[in-house]
């Protein structure tokens, strides 16, 4: 079952960030992973939302998902993702 990856974002450090960001897309398609969406000021149309960025990926399932974000290369760029945001990040199963 596809699942979605669904990251909030805060950005703190810009450099850091960018330094993440430049490297995120290498890693993806290797994972079979795709990014459906990324903005940086998505409109908020009902309710508050305190966070800068959403990014939105798709992952044929779980395993897919876990396999990507447990691997050694994602773990290595995502330290910059760290040092440069705070991230609320949610996995949710799509509709079968």
């Amino acid at each position: 079952m596809t699942v979605y990856a669904i990251a909030q974002l805060t950005i703190t450090d810009r450099a850091a960030y960018n330094r993440y960001q430049s490297r995120f897309m290498s890693g993806m398609s290797r994972y079979k992973g795709r990014v459906l969406a990324a903005d940086e000021h998505p409109l908020v149309v009902e309710g508050q939302w305190n966070r800068e960025k959403l990014v939105l990926l798709s992952f044929p399932d779980e395993a897919a998902f876990r396999e990507w974000a447990d691997s050694p290369d994602y773990q290595e760029i995502a330290k910059d993702r760290k040092a440069g945001s705070t991230a609320v990040v949610l996995l949710v199963k799509g509709i079968a």
